[in-house]
């Protein structure tokens, strides 16, 4: 099976060609450039390079967030595109499940934090489960401290570790906090991969979807959302 993975959750970006689980292929992107520029250069340079024409790829994986509105959709859009005329499956994965799946620990339980900007961190906890990863709980934005709490809430004191785009502002709020024996490793920045890997495991369980069903996992509202609630409900509050 060959698996097209894309990141467009972060700045920090990346494309990469599976076969099976197995790495054939991956490019960084430069943070410099818009997430619509350099993505189908990324896609066309990376199959164009590795020999596969872009009717063989056989599966498509992409971020549905949580983390730039604009880079998600991009991802998403050219994920259903791509699905839809080749008639392909696609996988949408959490960035959060691709950080705890970037790591090879034997913890039971596995924590992916990434930047959430306002002070504010978006994380998921994670249990290894045969054939990948389960997610326990829900995926949250919190403040540092409130985000380590919840952590441990629902760790309910099983030993778990933490995979992170953020390792020396998790390390300095666990230090200031009363939680203990948890250990933090820096995520790679390169998602892509991961997102590849959790991607192939969800097609031997028969758990892909076409590109309908492709959703965005955003977690915290769109600011133009929460823009539009405040206005109407500044107009209500006025007649």
């Amino acid at each position: 099976m060959q698996i097209l993975a894309m990141d467009t959750s972060s700045r920090t970006g990346s494309v990469a060609l599976l076969r099976g689980s197995e790495l054939f292929s991956v490019i960084a992107a430069a943070e410099s450039e818009p997430f619509s520029s350099w993505l189908f250069r990324d896609v066309d340079r990376l199959l164009r390079e590795s020999g596969v024409p872009p009717p063989s790829v056989d599966l498509y994986a992409v971020a549905t967030g949580p983390g730039s509105f604009t880079g998600v959709r991009v991802g998403l859009a050219a994920a259903k595109a791509w699905s839809e005329v080749y008639r392909k499956p696609v996988a949408g994965v959490s960035a959060l499940e691709a950080m705890a799946a970037q790591s090879a620990e034997a913890e039971p339980l596995v924590a992916g934090i990434a930047d959430g900007h306002r002070g504010q961190l978006f994380a998921g906890l994670y249990e290894r489960a045969a054939g990948g990863l389960l997610r326990r709980g829900d995926d949250v934005v919190l403040s540092p401290a409130e985000c380590l709490a919840y952590l441990a809430e629902q760790a309910a004191g099983a030993p778990y570790l933490i995979r992170t785009s953020l390792p020396d502002v998790v390390r300095a709020a666990l230090h200031a906090s009363s939680i203990s024996g948890v250990r933090v490793e820096p995520a790679d920045p390169a998602l892509a991969p991961a997102i590849g890997r959790v991607a192939f495991a969800r097609a031997a369980r028969g758990e892909l979807s076409d590109a309908l069903a492709l959703d965005a996992h955003y977690v915290r509202r769109p600011d133009a959302e929460v823009l539009l609630d405040a206005k109407d409900s500044t107009k209500g509050n006025a007649r």
